[in-house]
């Protein structure tokens, strides 16, 4: 269907190599599942709002630096989409940090709307993966691994709508565990066609 579909390489534009790269290509399928449990371990009193604050400063500076040093080997192709799915998730990692400067009064942010911003950055993260892994799908020429791009990009989708529907902690934290799993099983995919 793609030209490139064929290709075990997503982009050819710049080849890195070294430790480095190694954990720019292995970090986020880390991530991914630590900083869903962490907001599931929040919504059920497990991990304080402070660190969940915490997570979001640390995230936004890795979402940066990672941008930083990886934007010349994601130049093209599925890593392209995936490049701007972290640039497009930056201001939204950073909405929660507001939201939550907001939640705490602190003066320069107490005037803007808390929910509102710990909103984006919720929703934001469960829904920006999912253009990506469906993009991810229809380029890699792989039928099981195209399967779990389309796959966890549904489970983005339809996490969130469940966590939007909740009308508990449970069913919020249902929804942030359909994310993750699918997100998780995506990123882990996409690893192995690096």
């Amino acid at each position: 269907m793609f030209p490139a579909a064929k290709s075990t390489r997503v982009s050819h534009e710049y080849q890195a190599d070294g430790p480095a790269l190694t954990l720019r290509e292995n970090g986020p399928a880390l991530l991914v599942p630590a900083a869903w449990g962490v907001a599931a371990g929040a919504v059920l009193g497990a991990v304080s709002l402070h660190a969940l604050f915490v997570a979001h400063v640390v995230m936004s500076a890795l979402l940066v630096a990672f941008v930083v040093a990886s934007w010349r080997d994601m130049a093209t192709g599925v890593l392209r989409a995936w490049k701007l799915t972290v640039l497009a998730g930056t201001p939204v990692t950073l909405a929660g940090v507001l939201g939550f400067l907001a939640r705490d009064g602190v003066a320069f942010a107490a005037a803007l709307p808390t929910d509102a911003l710990l909103a984006v950055a919720f929703y934001g993260w469960m829904l920006l993966p999912a253009p990506a892994f469906v993009y991810t799908g229809l380029r890699d020429a792989t039928a099981p691994r195209s399967t779990v791009h389309h796959v966890a990009a549904a489970c983005s989708v339809a996490g969130a709508a469940v966590a939007a529907l909740a009308g508990s902690g449970a069913g919020t934290v249902a929804g942030i565990a359909l994310v993750g799993l699918g997100q998780t099983a995506g990123i882990l995919a996409a690893t192995a066609l690096y």
